[in-house]
């Protein structure tokens, strides 16, 4: 028997692993009825979501879903449901089969998802609603109800295109209606149980997407006014620095570091939101080009239609990102001018107060020179007159000169040697001082 011999594993390899496996599509068959809601939640919302599903898989005798469990799809009989944990939100997917095929023969909207979800449960859902879609997915063009004829769709705004190389046709009018859903058909006439998940699961992540990425343009548009009056200070600070004095710099430093502090402020509360939308943005991009549609008549594709409304919103975000840029580097290129004006003047005034402090110091020198020359008198004095003490006493005991003439000797000697000892302790001084 053989021991299998492993290297050591990285503590989240599986869960990197199983990443490229994360909310696959679910293999369907028309005709299906789906709704789908997104609820954008904070962190204490996503745990809120994950326990309201939990109450009820246990009320339907189900099991519920751990705290790592971030997608769950259950089959509960008269529904599906799939629940899908995402960053900024959280997305319901409910599913039904209806009887007979998902449209209408009367023009009317058919039957919805919803019909079969208890109502109070769904209305306690945790969050506030971003998304809320309405699908059908019919397995053939029925002649008495053309999509294109549909009451429930509005023709003056209706978006159709052939998908997924031409088995399949999609309608939609981007319209939310009376009910506040929003509502799209799919017609999936050849389209293999694999295909027509991934289609369905990429037509609604094209709206989720679609929504999530618009939430970048209240921030854009509330950010553009208080950008203006940021610019129009900085401008008139500019303007203030260049024909400033030095009495006035320290304010108008305060102002531009104030001016610094809010475009900062606006730039982290709305950096993640705007890279977010990119992001956003760049996903309906790619679910557009992967359902592969083609022109269905006369009619405006989803991409065309996604081309002319959406690129106003993303260019709006995207504008206002790159100008918070430019005001934010625009006010560090300021504040570094300004500091430097004032580190500049700075030195200037210490250079000056160096030469006033050597100039004290010369002074200084010479007082205390002349000091020295006093010191020097004054100590040969007082010497002197000991020394004059000391020859009067000598004179008594046999000292021939008189205290007088000892005492003019003295001086000199004692002058020269005073001068010599404080020198000498002025030279040591130094050589510490050094």
């Amino acid at each position: 028997m053989t021991r299998a011999s492993h290297p050591t594993q990285h503590a989240q390899r599986v869960l990197l692993h199983n990443e490229v496996h994360a909310r696959p599509p679910e293999a369907l068959v028309a005709p299906l009825a789906i709704t789908h809601i997104v609820m954008l939640t904070d962190a204490m919302g996503r745990d809120a979501s994950r326990a309201h599903l939990a109450t009820f898989l246990r009320d339907h005798h189900q099991a519920p879903p751990d705290a790592d469990t971030t997608h769950l799809r259950v089959d509960l009989g008269a529904f599906r449901i799939r629940w899908e944990l995402h960053t900024e939100f959280v997305s319901w997917t409910f599913t039904v089969i209806p009887a007979g095929d998902a449209l209408s023969k009367d023009g009317r909207a058919p039957m919805t998802a919803l019909d079969a979800v208890p109502r109070d449960w769904l209305a306690a859902l945790p969050g506030e609603c971003l998304c809320a879609l309405h699908l059908w997915v019919a397995g053939k063009r029925d002649g008495n109800a053309d999509p294109a004829l549909c009451s429930w769709l509005r023709e003056e705004s209706l978006v159709a295109s052939v998908v997924a190389n031409d088995q399949g046709e999609v309608y939609t009018d981007f319209a939310i209606h009376a009910d506040g859903f929003s509502r799209m058909l799919l017609v999936a006439e050849a389209l293999s149980p694999q295909r027509l998940g991934r289609i369905v699961q990429q037509l609604l992540e094209i709206e989720t997407y679609r929504m999530a990425a618009l939430l970048g343009l209240p921030a854009a548009r509330d950010a553009s006014a208080t950008l203006v009056s940021a610019e129009l200070e900085l401008a008139e600070l500019a303007q203030a620095i260049r024909v400033s004095n030095r009495d006035a710099e320290p304010v108008l430093l305060d102002r531009l570091t104030r001016l610094a502090g809010q475009v900062e402020g606006q730039y982290a509360a709305t950096h993640s939101r705007f890279s977010a939308s990119s992001a956003y943005f760049e996903l309906v991009d790619r679910r557009i080009q992967d359902i592969g549609e083609s022109r269905l008549g006369g009619l405006q594709t989803i991409g065309e239609f996604m081309e002319r409304r959406l690129s106003p919103a993303r260019s709006t975000c995207a504008w206002a990102a790159r100008r918070q840029n430019a005001l934010s580097e625009r006010v560090s290129r300021m504040s570094n001018l300004l500091r430097t004006r004032v580190e500049i003047e700075q030195q200037q005034n210490n250079q000056a107060l160096l030469a006033a402090m050597n100039r004290r110091g010369d002074l200084q020198l010479r007082l205390q020179s002349t000091v020295e020359g006093l010191s020097v008198a004054a100590i040969t004095y007082y010497i002197v007159g000991l020394v004059s003490y000391l020859a009067k006493g000598a004179q008594k005991l046999g000292w021939g000169f008189s205290p007088e003439s000892t005492a003019a000797v003295a001086i000199p000697l004692v002058a020269a040697s005073v001068w010599w000892s404080l020198r000498r302790l002025h030279h040591r001084m130094f050589d510490e001082v050094r």
